[in-house]
Protein backbone atom coordinates (compact mmCIF):
# COMPACT_ATOMS: atom_id res chain seq x y z
CA UNK A 1 0.00 0.00 0.00
CA UNK A 2 2.57 2.06 0.58
CA UNK A 3 3.44 5.38 2.62
CA UNK A 4 1.70 8.40 3.95
CA UNK A 5 2.82 10.85 1.36
CA UNK A 6 3.39 14.38 1.50
CA UNK A 7 0.01 16.43 1.42
CA UNK A 8 -2.44 13.81 2.12
CA UNK A 9 -4.80 13.29 4.94
CA UNK A 10 -4.93 10.75 7.35
CA UNK A 11 -8.49 10.21 9.31
CA UNK A 12 -8.64 8.39 12.65
CA UNK A 13 -12.24 7.08 14.00
CA UNK A 14 -13.05 4.91 16.97
CA UNK A 15 -13.83 4.79 20.45
CA UNK A 16 -12.45 6.45 23.75
CA UNK A 17 -8.96 5.08 23.29
CA UNK A 18 -9.20 7.21 19.71
CA UNK A 19 -10.63 9.99 21.41
CA UNK A 20 -8.28 10.74 24.52
CA UNK A 21 -9.51 14.21 25.07
CA UNK A 22 -9.48 15.41 21.34
CA UNK A 23 -12.30 17.64 22.29
CA UNK A 24 -11.26 19.08 25.10
CA UNK A 25 -7.84 20.43 26.36
CA UNK A 26 -6.17 17.97 24.29
CA UNK A 27 -7.67 19.49 20.96
CA UNK A 28 -7.95 18.29 18.11
CA UNK A 29 -5.48 15.00 18.31
CA UNK A 30 -6.15 14.11 21.33
CA UNK A 31 -3.12 13.24 24.27
CA UNK A 32 -3.30 9.51 22.65
CA UNK A 33 -1.81 7.41 19.80
CA UNK A 34 -3.51 9.05 17.01
CA UNK A 35 -0.99 12.39 18.61
CA UNK A 36 2.01 9.72 19.07
CA UNK A 37 1.56 8.31 15.51
CA UNK A 38 1.49 11.98 14.36
CA UNK A 39 4.57 13.10 16.37
CA UNK A 40 6.67 9.72 14.78
CA UNK A 41 5.99 10.85 11.44
CA UNK A 42 6.80 14.15 11.89
CA UNK A 43 9.95 13.27 13.92
CA UNK A 44 10.57 10.60 10.60
CA UNK A 45 9.46 12.76 7.82
CA UNK A 46 9.53 16.32 8.93
CA UNK A 47 9.57 17.41 5.36
CA UNK A 48 6.34 15.93 4.88
CA UNK A 49 3.08 18.16 5.73
CA UNK A 50 0.54 15.95 6.45
CA UNK A 51 -3.17 16.17 7.81
CA UNK A 52 -4.09 14.38 10.61
CA UNK A 53 -8.09 14.62 11.83
CA UNK A 54 -9.27 12.84 14.99
CA UNK A 55 -12.78 11.12 15.18
CA UNK A 56 -12.87 9.33 18.37
CA UNK A 57 -15.63 9.37 20.71
CA UNK A 58 -15.98 7.26 23.48
CA UNK A 59 -17.83 5.17 24.23
CA UNK A 60 -18.99 4.69 20.57
CA UNK A 61 -19.62 0.85 19.05
CA UNK A 62 -19.52 0.64 15.37
CA UNK A 63 -23.31 1.29 15.10
CA UNK A 64 -22.61 4.56 16.38
CA UNK A 65 -19.80 4.79 13.67
CA UNK A 66 -22.51 4.24 11.37
CA UNK A 67 -25.04 6.58 12.01
CA UNK A 68 -21.84 9.49 11.91
CA UNK A 69 -20.70 7.91 8.76
CA UNK A 70 -21.32 10.52 6.78
CA UNK A 71 -20.35 13.75 8.50
CA UNK A 72 -17.25 12.19 10.03
CA UNK A 73 -15.64 10.17 7.15
CA UNK A 74 -17.77 10.65 4.25
CA UNK A 75 -17.80 14.20 4.05
CA UNK A 76 -13.62 14.39 4.65
CA UNK A 77 -13.06 11.45 2.10
CA UNK A 78 -9.27 11.20 3.63
CA UNK A 79 -6.59 9.79 1.30
CA UNK A 80 -5.76 7.24 4.59
CA UNK A 81 -8.61 5.80 6.85
CA UNK A 82 -7.85 3.98 10.77
CA UNK A 83 -10.93 2.55 12.11
CA UNK A 84 -10.21 1.38 15.56
CA UNK A 85 -13.59 -0.14 17.71
CA UNK A 86 -14.67 -3.05 18.98
CA UNK A 87 -14.03 -3.22 22.49
CA UNK A 88 -17.70 -1.73 23.32
CA UNK A 89 -19.56 -3.70 20.71
CA UNK A 90 -18.35 -6.60 22.71
CA UNK A 91 -18.97 -5.10 26.10
CA UNK A 92 -22.35 -4.74 25.67
CA UNK A 93 -23.35 -7.99 23.55
CA UNK A 94 -22.01 -9.76 27.18
CA UNK A 95 -23.70 -7.35 29.38
CA UNK A 96 -26.77 -7.82 26.92
CA UNK A 97 -27.00 -10.53 24.58
CA UNK A 98 -30.30 -9.41 23.63
CA UNK A 99 -29.65 -5.85 22.93
CA UNK A 100 -25.44 -5.24 22.68
CA UNK A 101 -23.80 -5.77 19.38
CA UNK A 102 -23.39 -9.36 18.60
CA UNK A 103 -20.21 -10.98 16.70
CA UNK A 104 -22.47 -11.43 13.64
CA UNK A 105 -23.94 -7.20 13.92
CA UNK A 106 -20.86 -5.86 14.38
CA UNK A 107 -19.29 -8.23 10.70
CA UNK A 108 -22.79 -6.97 9.17
CA UNK A 109 -22.35 -3.02 10.24
CA UNK A 110 -18.92 -2.79 9.90
CA UNK A 111 -18.98 -4.78 6.62
CA UNK A 112 -22.51 -1.98 5.23
CA UNK A 113 -19.76 1.33 6.45
CA UNK A 114 -16.80 0.27 4.58
CA UNK A 115 -19.35 -0.99 1.25
CA UNK A 116 -20.46 2.38 1.42
CA UNK A 117 -17.19 4.33 1.95
CA UNK A 118 -15.69 2.36 -1.08
CA UNK A 119 -18.71 3.11 -3.04
CA UNK A 120 -17.69 6.73 -3.15
CA UNK A 121 -13.61 6.39 -3.24
CA UNK A 122 -11.12 3.78 -2.12
CA UNK A 123 -8.78 5.38 1.27
CA UNK A 124 -5.73 3.61 1.56
CA UNK A 125 -7.38 1.39 4.69
CA UNK A 126 -5.82 0.86 8.49
CA UNK A 127 -8.08 -1.58 10.00
CA UNK A 128 -6.96 -2.17 14.18
CA UNK A 129 -8.47 -5.22 15.99
CA UNK A 130 -10.03 -4.79 19.52
CA UNK A 131 -7.96 -5.67 22.40
CA UNK A 132 -8.18 -6.58 26.14
CA UNK A 133 -4.98 -6.17 28.24
CA UNK A 134 -5.61 -8.85 30.24
CA UNK A 135 -4.72 -12.22 30.90
CA UNK A 136 -7.25 -13.26 33.54
CA UNK A 137 -8.13 -17.17 33.26
CA UNK A 138 -10.76 -17.39 36.60
CA UNK A 139 -13.32 -19.40 35.02
CA UNK A 140 -16.57 -17.32 35.43
CA UNK A 141 -15.35 -13.46 35.51
CA UNK A 142 -16.37 -10.79 33.19
CA UNK A 143 -12.46 -10.56 32.08
CA UNK A 144 -12.66 -14.20 31.29
CA UNK A 145 -16.01 -13.53 29.40
CA UNK A 146 -14.43 -10.73 27.58
CA UNK A 147 -11.21 -12.83 26.58
CA UNK A 148 -13.26 -15.96 25.69
CA UNK A 149 -15.04 -13.80 23.16
CA UNK A 150 -13.04 -10.91 21.71
CA UNK A 151 -11.57 -13.63 18.96
CA UNK A 152 -14.88 -13.51 17.58
CA UNK A 153 -14.83 -9.81 17.07
CA UNK A 154 -10.91 -9.88 16.05
CA UNK A 155 -12.59 -12.37 13.21
CA UNK A 156 -14.52 -9.52 11.72
CA UNK A 157 -12.09 -7.35 11.53
CA UNK A 158 -9.12 -9.50 10.43
CA UNK A 159 -11.97 -10.54 7.50
CA UNK A 160 -12.70 -6.81 6.65
CA UNK A 161 -9.08 -6.28 6.27
CA UNK A 162 -9.06 -9.16 3.79
CA UNK A 163 -12.25 -8.28 1.84
CA UNK A 164 -11.12 -4.37 1.52
CA UNK A 165 -7.43 -4.95 0.89
CA UNK A 166 -6.73 -3.06 4.27
CA UNK A 167 -3.78 -2.63 6.28
CA UNK A 168 -4.72 -4.51 9.19
CA UNK A 169 -2.87 -4.16 12.49
CA UNK A 170 -3.45 -7.21 15.24
CA UNK A 171 -3.37 -5.19 18.75
CA UNK A 172 -4.89 -7.76 20.77
CA UNK A 173 -2.27 -10.19 19.93
CA UNK A 174 0.74 -7.39 20.10
CA UNK A 175 -0.75 -6.82 23.52
CA UNK A 176 -0.78 -10.28 24.86
CA UNK A 177 2.75 -10.51 23.65
CA UNK A 178 3.96 -7.97 25.58
CA UNK A 179 1.91 -9.72 28.72
CA UNK A 180 4.61 -12.30 28.82
CA UNK A 181 7.41 -10.04 29.69
CA UNK A 182 5.19 -6.95 31.56
CA UNK A 183 2.26 -6.96 33.80
CA UNK A 184 -0.63 -5.26 32.78
CA UNK A 185 -0.22 -2.69 35.08
CA UNK A 186 2.32 -1.16 33.02
CA UNK A 187 0.37 -0.57 30.32
CA UNK A 188 -3.03 0.26 31.79
CA UNK A 189 -5.08 0.58 34.76
CA UNK A 190 -7.74 -2.04 33.06
CA UNK A 191 -7.68 -4.11 30.18
CA UNK A 192 -9.81 -1.73 28.42
CA UNK A 193 -7.96 2.25 28.54
CA UNK A 194 -4.08 1.86 27.99
CA UNK A 195 -1.39 4.38 29.93
CA UNK A 196 0.91 6.41 27.54
CA UNK A 197 2.88 3.08 27.21
CA UNK A 198 0.04 1.65 25.92
CA UNK A 199 -0.44 4.52 23.60
CA UNK A 200 2.95 3.85 22.19
CA UNK A 201 2.54 0.48 21.55
CA UNK A 202 -0.64 1.28 19.65
CA UNK A 203 1.17 4.30 17.24
CA UNK A 204 4.17 1.82 16.95
CA UNK A 205 2.36 -1.08 15.66
CA UNK A 206 0.52 1.36 12.89
CA UNK A 207 3.56 2.22 11.59
CA UNK A 208 4.88 -0.76 11.40
CA UNK A 209 2.00 -2.22 10.13
CA UNK A 210 2.42 0.71 7.27
CA UNK A 211 5.82 -0.43 6.66
CA UNK A 212 5.30 -3.39 6.07
CA UNK A 213 2.24 -3.42 3.70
Amino acid sequence: MGEIKDGQTLLFIGDSITDCGRRGPNYPLGDGYPALFRDLMTARWPERNIQYINKGIGGNRVTDLQMRWEDDVMRYKPDWLSIKIGINDEHSYVADPNNGVSPQRFREVYDSILQRTFSVWKPNLILISPFYISKDTVSGTHRTKILQLIPEYIAVVKDMAAKYGAIYVPLHDIFQKHLEYRDADTFCPEPVHPYRSGHIIIARAIMHAIDES
